[in-house]
């Protein structure tokens, strides 16, 4: 811890990047590095709230930078509500604890009443156990790292026997924590009784406080670590929750617009292909009478023309008649004058003979 605090230090004085040759190229800075903390990111980093105290989640393995972070703020990346759920996770995780620790709590000041308080243990053992839960923690966030690393390399196996180790030191912590609540429930129990005071438990973070206690105590309480970075957890975990439930309200309410509008615009598309329909059965309608009127007109010029047609089959057939009519006339007149010529002929001729045959007689 006082490693870190002295490079913090340093890097606010003289730079991040300081221990870097002048011919060296800086690297961007990137916020999806896995070196940088993903809660402190988000909003803090959660093992900075209970530094030396009986929740101290151990320094954290992660580098915190504010440049990272404004990065992080001003990104739309998708994979920022990744970050987001594992921050979720996380102080969900230590609220179900702290919930436990509130509900036994509870459960003990309803027990005290109605029952001897319990052996306890010796103060030593109690500081052995404390000592003990501080070096199960620390052990079991490197488990947690190592698990984690092994699932990026996709290591599976690996990675699943960490968490199952993890979780069988999580039980030896829990049963040594559940000594010393024993312990501590036996002395506050003990001192209550000697002193015939009402005890209760903070809603907050678990403690016991006494009904009635001095203001002093109580404001020691209100700003002690455990306090504050509990209450902290709550408002963080309910300011990022209500920020989503209203981001999902906000996306309902412009799909409904959305929905709203797309409903406008068919209605719309619809009566303009009705108008559309309309307009077109009223043209093929003047079309159909259009072509009605033109077929009427055009029989009617059929008629005409057949009639014209007629009327001169009926002239020339006329005119046939008449020329075949003046022919026979012309060619009966014709046949008179040769028969009435073929008769004076034969008038001349019969004279003639008659005239040679009187002559004849004559001589």
């Amino acid at each position: 811890m006082a490693v870190q605090a002295a490079a913090a230090l340093l890097d606010e004085l003289m730079g991040r990047y300081r221990n870097l040759a002048p011919s060296d190229k800086t690297k961007e800075l990137n916020w999806e590095d896995p070196e940088f903390c993903k809660y402190y990111m988000v909003k803090f980093c959660p093992h900075d709230l209970f530094v030396n105290t009986r929740a101290d989640l151990g320094t954290c393995p992660k580098v915190h930078d504010d440049e990272v972070k404004a990065l992080f703020e001003k990104s739309n990346s998708y994979k920022k509500q990744t970050y987001e759920d594992e921050f979720i996770r996380f102080a969900q995780s230590m609220l179900n604890e702290v919930e436990r620790k509130i509900t036994k709590g509870k459960q003990r000041l309803a027990l005290m009443s109605k029952s001897e308080p319990p052996s306890t243990i010796s103060v030593a053992q109690t500081q052995k156990n404390d000592e003990q839960i501080k070096l199960l923690s620390e052990k079991i966030n490197s488990l947690v790292n190592e698990a984690e690393a092994a699932g990026i390399e996709g290591n599976v196996e690996q990675a699943q026997g960490l968490m199952k180790l993890c979780d069988q030191l999580k039980e030896e912590r829990e049963t040594l924590k559940k000594q010393n609540d024993n312990s501590a429930w036996s002395q506050t129990a003990e001192l209550a009784a000697a002193q015939e005071k009402q005890m209760e438990v903070c809603e907050v973070c678990g403690a016991f406080l006494i009904v009635g206690d001095a203001q002093s105590r109580i404001d020691d309480h209100l700003m002690g670590k455990q306090h504050v970075g509990y209450a902290r957890l709550r408002s963080s975990l309910d300011e990022i929750m209500a920020a989503r439930a209203k981001e999902r309200e906000e996306k309902e309410r412009r799909r409904e617009e959305e929905r709203k509008e797309r409903s406008r615009r068919d209605d719309v598309s619809d009566r303009r292909r009705d108008r559309e329909r309309e307009r077109n059965t009223n043209t093929d309608r003047r079309h159909d009478e259009n072509r009605h009127s033109v077929r009427e007109y055009d029989r009617d010029r059929e008629r005409d023309r057949e009639r014209d047609r007629d009327r001169d089959r009926e002239r020339k057939r006329d005119d046939r008649v008449i020329k075949r009519r003046s022919h026979e006339r012309e060619d009966r007149e014709r046949e008179r004058e040769r028969n009435k010529k073929s008769r004076h002929d034969d008038r001349h001729h019969r004279r003639d003979r008659s005239r040679e045959s009187h002559r004849r007689r004559r001589d």
